[in-house]
């Protein structure tokens, strides 16, 4: 637990920040030792929280008592911070930030808890906001959490805190706050923080931060361009600068940029330049995560700058490979025809390439996703690729529609988690989706496979050893602990007590006989599979290049059009390769000299 007193007056208000986990499908919080995945919204806030604490907006009497807790890695008690409210005078708000939706049916079970002892609850992110969004009226779990006393915000709260703190403080916190139609610009905002000790909770060390908001792109699935809107709004370059200073003189040098398109933000290019200083002339060390659209490689100098900045790792919401799917889903911005290129340009640059396979698409069948896992294999040079399973979040254009239509959707919410089947399928019933998700994971991280892949490491010399714990923990996340690996972590804590409201409680012997039981057995799985995964390792370092045999690492050429399977398995893709032959060549406009 983590408390920050700022001044010294007569009265005390807390202010705790719980970012709550979801449950497993025996009802129980996914929660480790080292969770895998930072949370930016729980840093933004702490950061916001920091200045309104400094500059007193409840009175220069009262201290603001913040509190950041991260359910991934933290076991939630509820009676002790009831108790510490308590004792300190009863004055304190318990926000529930960050919220998704397979989250939200926890942040309940933990607000009510809090309910019944008096305390004031407010619930807000991507749930809330995305009803809120897109919804002509507000879904029964919203109304019920209104009806019990529990407030909801709904968009981004800078410029918004002080009110919900004063209003909290004052005991006369509204149901709803609803600022979706006031997005703030983020230039000279507060930057996003966490204490050390807090983001040491997450395995590597890396903290997030936002670099902008919005994406100019119009995917059916997304949730992000409905609650954070297309338009491009960023922080300054000096902001960045603030925040990479303040986080390496904790010892803290690895950074998560949570923009879902970094790409896109129309500052890139000075907040590249700025990271680049740092790193070129100051010789300050760090290294960076991005997310990035399939294109990014059209921008100049966009990839080149990235590298020098420190970017090692980049997330590609790839998606899918087959034309027909990509253009159902709206995402024009994928041109299959451009993904080697753009895969090999982040290769160049010592960047490890991790993307996205959605599953489940209308036209997806079990055998045409099989397909195309073997055709990336063989063809793209990706290093991680992690799968999900389409899913209709609440505030994104799918969910809207389905629901327009009557379509019957899954009713529990802790569900819409990418690893569960949420809506009905063309050609697969929800067991066949499901089989085939699970399928992919085996298709994908074969031992042949993996020795590839760190073979192709060996080539554009990144860290062998570690893409193979990447990719081991990666593939262990989804067979062995059966979560998808931005849920994973180090070591799974269970904890009899904490089970999702309405399932019993088990009885001791039995719930730590199991317990202790899974934790064997899951060492024994762990133990196959690094045994596995160091006999590819030590075959790839033994071995020669992969050379000419490997077609994914094959400078691109006119003539693969016509020879990859990656363009020549289906006639929508047929089509595709067409399109592109016939396109004719720009000619540019000769204006003649007067």
């Amino acid at each position: 637990m983590d408390s920050v007193n700022l001044t010294n007056p007569s009265k005390t208000f807390h202010f705790i920040l719980i970012k709550p986990s979801h449950y497993d499908d025996e009802g129980y919080v996914i929660q480790w030792v080292r969770s895998s995945i930072p949370s930016n919204t729980m840093a933004a806030i702490y950061g916001l929280a920091l200045d309104c604490s400094e500059r007193g907006i409840l009175g220069a009497d009262v201290q603001i008592n913040i509190t950041a807790l991260d359910e991934t890695n933290t076991r939630i008690q509820p009676h002790k911070l009831v108790r510490m409210v308590q004792d300190a005078g009863g004055q304190g708000l318990i926000a529930m930030v960050g919220v998704q939706t397979n989250q939200f049916p926890r942040a309940m079970d933990l607000a009510q808890e809090f309910r019944r002892s008096g305390l004031q609850v407010c619930i807000g992110g991507f749930h809330v906001s995305g009803c809120l969004a897109m919804l002509p009226t507000l879904p029964a779990d919203l109304q019920r959490a209104m009806d019990e006393g529990i407030s909801l915000f709904a968009g981004e709260v800078e410029g918004h805190l002080d009110r919900l703190l004063q209003d909290a403080y004052s005991r006369k916190l509204q149901p709803l706050y609803n600022v979706m139609k006031d997005p703030p610009g983020l230039e000279g905002q507060p930057v996003p923080y966490l204490p050390a000790h807090l983001v040491h909770r997450m395995s590597g060390a890396r903290t997030s931060f936002d670099a902008g908001r919005g994406c100019p792109f119009l995917c059916s699935f997304c949730t992000i361009i409905n609650v954070q809107g297309r338009k491009s709004r960023f922080r300054t370059p000096d902001d960045i600068e603030q925040l990479v200073r303040t986080n390496v003189a904790q010892g803290i040098h690895k950074f998560f940029v949570t923009d879902d398109n970094f790409a896109r933000n129309q500052a890139w290019e000075r907040i590249l330049d700025r990271l680049i200083q740092l790193r070129e002339l100051e010789g300050i060390q760090f290294k960076i995560t991005i997310q990035v659209d399939t294109m990014c490689h059209k921008i100049p100098r966009f990839i080149e700058k990235a590298g020098r900045a420190g970017v090692d790792r980049v997330f590609i919401g790839l998606e899918s490979i087959n034309p027909e799917s990509l253009e159902g889903s709206r995402k024009h911005q994928n041109k299959i025809t451009e993904y080697r290129s753009m895969l090999q340009s982040w290769h160049k640059v010592g960047a490890l390439t991790l993307a996205g396979l959605i599953l489940g698409f209308p036209t997806d069948t079990a055998e045409s996703i099989l397909r195309d896992i073997r055709i990336i294999q063989n063809e793209l040079p990706i290093d991680l690729l992690y799968f999900f399973i389409l899913t209709p979040l609440p505030g994104s254009q799918d969910h809207k529609e389905l629901v327009e239509q009557g379509v019957v959707l899954e009713s529990d919410m802790n569900d819409y988690d990418s690893v569960h089947v949420a809506m009905p399928h063309a050609h697969m019933s929800k067991q066949e989706l499901l089989n085939v998700y699970h399928q992919a994971w085996d298709a994908y991280y074969t031992p042949e496979h993996v020795e590839t892949v760190i073979r192709r490491t060996k080539a554009w010399q990144f860290s062998m050893q570690k893409v193979k714990w990447m990719m081991l923990s990666f593939y262990a996340a989804a067979k062995v602990e059966g979560v998808h690996p931005m849920d994973g972590g180090v070591f799974r804590r269970k904890y009899r007590r904490d089970r999702r409201v309405g399932r019993p409680l088990e009885h001791p012997v039995i719930f730590y006989a199991r317990y202790g039981w899974e934790i064997l057995s899951k060492h024994v799985r762990y133990l196959w599979l690094y045994v596995m995964f160091q006999r590819a390792y030590r075959h790839a370092v033994q071995g020669s290049s992969l050379g000419a045999t490997d077609v994914a690492m094959q400078p691109v050429q006119a003539h693969e059009l016509e020879t990859l399977e990656m363009y020549t398995s289906t006639a929508a893709v047929q089509m595709v390769v067409e399109k592109i032959k016939n396109k004719k060549p720009k000619i540019p406009l000769v204006v003649p000299i007067a």
